[in-house]
């Protein structure tokens, strides 16, 4: 049986100097609350897709991930619970034989198959190469199944994710809601639940993302809203060297925000947000007044 979630999940004003300096409010949405075992913008993602995957009969989920994929374990999590099989289609064949690491071990503990692909066949697999999105091929190896794309992004995921705005009460004109940014799939559902006059921004965790997150977050609409938004954008300036990179300069920023208001920091993603949103304060990116709310998405890694 799945926990249930704490929802909604606290909003938490940050009395910051660099913020106040500029200007600006700083508030955090503690989505890293949210679920034990499936924490963040994963449950928010992961809640709409396994309520399908109950209601059509599905005793399988399939997903793509890397070595450190939070995905995965979410995903291998919530299945177990549910009393549903997972499979993880893992980004990189020379850790079959290695030594499983803690987030691998945390995904075949919860009961998840893992199976690793070279970086071409992962393409394939995801549909990133050309040609098919390769799902057939999937249900051909691996049975009846619902696959999950890369990050959880998709319709049902964005409309999970449009429920944070609503959880925000008094948004209006100057209100800008912040969130980093793998798969789009988070600030797409954000931008879809604001109301008139508020505005999201993104804050791009991964680096040459520049145009394609864009047409990704755009395609998220059209699918589970058809239409267009135009309150949102991406920053794609602050990802700190690539996907899964943690410079020194973001992991000093990192500790001195935990030491000055106790909350710990995600590295990869929720560091990033929050040090891009203080750059970009401090630049004057921000009229005065405006009031930020940082979606704090997930948990530091354990290890």
């Amino acid at each position: 049986m799945l926990e249930p979630a704490l929802l909604p999940t606290p909003l938490v004003d940050c009395a910051d100097e660099a913020f106040a300096r500029a200007g600006v409010e700083l508030r955090l949405k503690r989505d890293d609350l949210l679920h034990p075992t499936v924490p963040g913008n994963k449950w928010r993602k992961l809640a709409p897709n396994l309520a399908a995957a109950v209601e059509r009969g599905h005793t399988r989920l399939l997903t793509f991930g890397g070595a450190y994929s939070t995905h995965l374990r979410a995903v291998a999590a919530a299945a177990g619970a549910l009393g549903l099989e997972s499979v993880g289609l893992v980004r990189g064949e020379e850790l079959a034989d290695r030594p499983r690491n803690w987030s691998l071990r945390a995904a075949e503990a919860a009961g998840m198959r893992l199976a690793f692909l070279t970086r071409a066949e992962y393409r394939e697999a995801t549909g990133r190469a050309g040609g098919e999105h390769g799902t057939d091929a999937l249900l051909r190896r691996w049975g009846p199944c619902l696959v999950l794309p890369e990050g959880g992004s998709n319709a049902l995921a964005a409309v999970g994710a449009a429920a944070i705005p609503a959880e925000l009460p008094g948004l209006g004109e100057r209100d800008v809601v912040c969130c980093p940014v793998g798969t789009g799939g988070t600030l797409a559902g954000i931008a879809a639940g604001l109301p008139a006059g508020a505005r999201a921004l993104g804050v791009a965790v991964l680096r040459g993302g520049e145009g394609y997150l864009e047409a990704e977050v755009a395609r998220l609409h059209r699918a589970a809203y058809g239409r267009d938004f135009d309150n949102w954008r991406i920053d794609h300036a602050h990802h700190g060297g690539g996907y899964g990179r943690v410079p020194a300069g973001l992991a000093g920023f990192a500790e001195r925000f935990e030491r000055r208001h106790g909350v710990p920091l995600e590295r990869r993603y929720v560091a990033k947000l929050l040090a891009a949103l203080a750059d970009l304060a401090a630049a004057g990116a921000f009229p005065r007044g405006t009031r930020l709310t940082a979606v704090v998405t997930g948990l530091p890694d354990p290890e």
